[in-house]
């Protein structure tokens, strides 16, 4: 329960830090940036500790969710331009 709301938390963070770093005018409010920052935060944490590259709770888990919103964004930005 602690280890959802944590990623939670992180996929705030990582949302608003990915829109940050990703150039470009998105035009998306601040939550759908917070939902695909979460949603970067499950993919790139669950996903990353199944390959055993790094475990739960590690500080490398945020830049991998700072990485997956960063890949969420783009493709929403695909999605939408057609």
């Amino acid at each position: 329960m602690m280890s959802i709301i944590g990623t939670l938390f992180i996929g705030l963070i990582a949302g608003f830090v990915a829109r940050a770093i990703k150039p470009g005018d998105d035009g998306m409010g601040w939550i759908m940036t917070a939902v695909l920052g979460v949603a970067g935060a499950f993919v790139a944490g669950y996903l990353g500790a199944a390959l055993g590259l790094y475990q739960q709770g590690e500080p490398v888990g945020f830049l991998a969710s700072v990485v997956g919103a960063i890949i969420l964004l783009l493709i929403y930005g695909f999605i939408k331009k057609k």
